[in-house]
């Protein structure tokens, strides 16, 4: 457990070497513990949220080096409490020098997210809002910015905090009639209760729903390029990578391990899995990079099939059919007849295939297009809460079973008090989500997680 009186420094800048770096300090002692080595105005004076050009001092009263502090004062401050922002020239040095005569002054090192869990427990932020913070900083696409922006905006915590206060009366028409339990009344009309707790549960289930989406957004779509030997995968990985990542050879089976990497297309960041050739062998090391194909086959959101546009296409579908089974019915499978810059006499493109040409990029516009289509699966971020923590998704599923059960209930024509329990085991399922039900251990659970200085 992290002690919440004292104050608290890190550096929040990346590690390493760079123009300029920011140490962050926060607690009742901030002002005063860097006033004490600074030299500059008086900081005490210092108005809330204004930056100050001034001079770092070692124990010494040597100068250290220059630098700027910009005060943020309590409580209009991120984490609630007297803040100081030190920005440094970059030095690890230098970094290291302020640390330490920040901590000879009584400044602790702060722990993994502690800034974040301070700004939690003084009501400057809820826990969704937190745990947005970590998502936007990880962030490597549009898409996986604009949900960390939505839920830090507090949207998704209003609408559960307004699920909540629907089922706060569902449950208090309830236990007022536990309190008239000899007298045999109802305070709650049954039919409006149910009703409420359709209209809840519909939402509650939507907002699970919309994990599926909102993980591949936030963790990126992963995409599996799977065909035969020498149908040109490594040539269409690196044609949309727009990089030479994987090596391409005329001879089969020159790819025998899973090649990845990530781009952002449509503001959709993709995971790229470039595959072993599908085909019977028995050479040991490509039957298991065959093998590996098919599980990436088997876990991707999109499977990009490549077809040869200058072979026979028939008996390629059917050598590719034993790894299409058994693929759900979400997978969507995009098929691709490539070396169309080769054909003479083009083929017959089958219903919903793209002809193309890896080595030219003929084609490829469509085939991207298409591969954020399914990415987004017509879910739109802009317009529909979005959730992307497998937190929020597990307790909003067992929250939406707990009222399924209350409705279950209802209908049977239950005790008030069988179906208040129900209720409250609801409501305690979405406050995990945003903090309004917490323990000492859930928070050490999720700050840990988080980088320090932040």
């Amino acid at each position: 457990m992290y002690l919440t009186g004292d104050t608290i420094a890190a550096i929040a800048t990346p590690h390493g070497e760079g123009g300029l770096a920011v140490i962050r300090v926060s607690g009742p002692g901030a002002l005063d513990i860097v006033s004490k080595m600074w030299r500059g105005k008086d900081m005490t004076s210092f108005s809330s949220h204004t930056a100050h050009l001034g001079h770092l001092l070692q124990e010494d009263g040597g100068i250290l080096d220059q630098a700027v502090v910009t005060i943020f004062k309590a409580p209009n401050s991120f984490t609630g409490e007297d803040t100081v922002e030190i920005s440094v020239h970059g030095s690890l040095w230098i970094q290291r020098q302020v640390m330490n005569r920040l901590a000879e002054l009584g400044a602790r090192p702060a722990g993994p997210g502690e800034f974040s869990r301070r700004a939690f427990m003084n009501g400057r932020i809820d826990l969704a809002q937190a745990e947005a913070v970590a998502d936007l900083i990880s962030a490597s696409s549009k898409a996986a910015h604009r949900l960390a922006m939505t839920q830090m905006s507090g949207s998704f915590s209003r609408k559960l905090d307004s699920l909540r206060e629907q089922l706060v009366y569902f449950a208090s028409m309830l236990e007022l009639e536990l309190d008239f339990s000899e007298e045999d009344v109802e305070f709650a009309d049954r039919a409006e209760l149910r009703k409420l707790a359709v209209e809840t549960l519909d939402t509650v289930r939507k907002l699970a729903d919309s994990y599926s989406a909102g993980r591949v957004f936030k963790e990126g779509v992963p995409v599996t390029i799977a065909g035969a030997p020498n149908a040109g995968k490594s040539t269409l990985l690196n044609r949309l990578l727009e990089d030479d990542k994987a090596i391409v050879s005329d001879i089969p089976g020159t790819t025998r391990d899973v090649i990845e990497d990530t781009r952002e297309i449509g503001g959709v960041l993709f995971r790229f899995f470039d595959t072993a050739g599908l085909r019977s062998t028995d050479d040991t090391v490509e039957r298991i990079g065959i093998e590996r194909a098919g599980e990436h086959i088997r876990r991707a959101s999109v499977v990009l099939w490549l077809l040869d546009a200058t072979k026979p296409l028939q008996p390629q579908i059917d050598e590719l059919k034993p790894y299409r089974e058994g693929l759900g019915s979400e997978v969507k499978n995009l098929v691709l007849l490539n070396k169309a810059d080769l054909v003479s006499d083009m083929p017959e493109i089958p219903d919903g295939a793209f002809l193309i040409s890896a080595k030219t990029g003929k084609g490829l516009e469509a085939v991207m297009e298409a591969m954020t289509t399914a990415a987004r699966g017509g879910h739109d971020i802009e317009a529909e809460l979005t959730v992307t923590n497998a937190r929020h998704y597990e307790a909003l599923r067992e929250g939406a079973a707990s009222l399924d059960r209350a409705i279950e209930a209802l209908d049977a024509g239950l005790s008030a008090d069988l179906i208040a329990q129900d209720v409250r085991q609801s409501l305690h399922h979405l406050g995990l989500v945003t903090g309004a039900v917490t323990t000492d251990t859930l928070l050490t659970t999720i700050f840990q997680s988080f980088c320090i200085g932040k």
